[in-house]
């Protein structure tokens, strides 16, 4: 798997010692509760375990990488694309950082930059879509300034701390990137 790089983070294969990394945000309520409903229950070192084995052997469809320093490699996060459509070139996409002392300073829209290039350029996908929870307003300003537009709104889908919240659809298309790199053009 190809390492790709940014101005401070790389994003990398996953290794055998993220698995402590992993766990140490697996069942912090403080870091899922804005994930998905897998993170409803606690994980145990088998759940995490083979997650981590499945991912390293490519097993599935999801193809992921580690957000990591750039200078050390040391684990930030994980970005992973799941749900890949070759045949419409689409693709889910999700995003943590793993480690809440790097969360606020810009390591995840770096990576989501850097993962967007990969996925039109390399990859030939035409659309990333994203599911995000209406509350979750950090992710949310985080994905706009990426580029990533708000498509539909997923009403009551998510019951959490006792209310239903709305799952809000955001996407971002090659269209997107290709005025990205023509208003960059232009600026210059």
């Amino acid at each position: 798997m190809p390492h790709l790089f940014g101005p401070r983070v790389i994003l990398r294969e996953y290794q055998r010692e993220d698995l402590r990394w992993m766990r140490e945000w697996v069942n912090n309520p403080e870091i899922t509760k804005y994930l998905s409903d897998i993170f409803l229950y606690p994980h145990t070192m088998y759940n995490t375990e083979t997650f981590l084995d499945g991912v390293m052997e490519n097993r599935g469809d999801l193809r992921g990488f580690v957000i990591a320093h750039r200078d050390t490699e040391s684990y930030i996060g994980q970005l992973d694309l799941f749900e890949i459509d070759w045949k419409n070139r689409a693709a889910e996409f999700g995003i943590v950082i793993g480690n809440m002392e790097e969360q606020g300073r810009g390591y995840g829209r770096e990576a989501i930059g850097i993962m967007q290039q990969f996925a039109i350029e390399t990859l030939n996908l035409n659309r990333l879509q994203l599911k995000v929870l209406e509350d979750n307003v950090h992710a949310i300003s985080c994905y706009k300034k990426c580029g990533f537009q708000l498509e539909g709104r997923l009403r009551q889908r998510q019951y959490r701390d006792g209310k239903y919240l709305d799952v809000l659809v955001m996407s971002f298309l090659r269209e997107d990137y290709e005025a990205r790199l023509r208003g960059a053009a232009t600026a210059v």
